[in-house]
């Protein structure tokens, strides 16, 4: 599903860089729930959002599906990530004069569905993640886990190829985190393919793989079961 090959990063500050990603190189598979962890500043949400092409590498190649990602031009790329790939955000990244359904909606029409068919489709999103009673609820209407949950329902509600999350649970209590894990085992164990970045070693449990960074590299990658 994934094939990273020598992906570095580097960033300027004036005349200083720094390289946070050194050579990362990556194969991840169709089904896989990958957990990428490490301490504060080894590179996890840099590198995740080179694989979930949201930022461009330095250099380095990434392929998705078959399609080489840095052959694709601007608005190429902006379709690819809206049609076959989703995101969770810890701080949710949800509009909050819109509802949910609203909310879970806006990428589907975005596509050029029509009102009704999008919200059905958002319906259903919202459904599978135990939301089908609050519909019509404001994001300040909800807890921070409901609205974690929208932002889960926006991500599958194209069926993607591929969900991405940075700290999902980043914001959340102990018992509304396990929640969003649970639901995220549950929605792999039906086929979805997976990449969370956590640092947090009990959610990191949850994956089928983890992928261990220090220093802008992998020090381990270990499969869990």
């Amino acid at each position: 599903m994934i094939e990273a090959h020598n992906i570095t990063k580097s960033f300027h500050d004036g005349e200083r860089q720094q390289q946070v990603l050194k050579g990362v190189s990556l194969t991840v598979t169709d089904g896989e729930f990958v957990a990428v962890m490490g301490r504060s500043g080894a590179g996890k949400s840099t590198l995740l959002y080179q694989l979930s092409l949201l930022d461009h590498p330095t250099s380095g190649t990434i392929v998705i599906d078959g399609v080489a990602t840095e052959t694709l031009d601007h608005d190429a790329r902006t379709a690819f990530r809206l049609t076959q790939l989703g995101y969770v955000f810890q701080d949710y990244a949800i509009v909050p004069d819109l509802s949910a359904i609203e909310n879970v909606a806006v990428p589907i029409m975005m596509q050029g569905f029509a009102k009704k068919a999008a919200y059905e489709k958002a319906a259903y999103a919202l459904s599978r993640v135990g939301l089908g009673d609050r519909l019509h609820h404001l994001p300040s209407q909800l807890s921070g886990g409901e609205q974690q949950r929208v932002s889960i329902a926006r991500a599958i509600v194209n069926n993607p190829k591929i969900i991405f999350a940075d700290e999902p649970t980043a914001n959340l209590d102990s018992e509304t985190g396990l929640q969003v894990i649970e639901l995220f085992r549950e929605l792999n164990e039906n086929g979805q393919t997976i990449i969370m970045v956590t640092h947090e070693d009990e959610y990191g449990a949850y994956a089928g793989r983890v992928v261990t960074l220090s220093d802008g590299k992998i020090i381990s990658d270990t499969p869990q079961r």
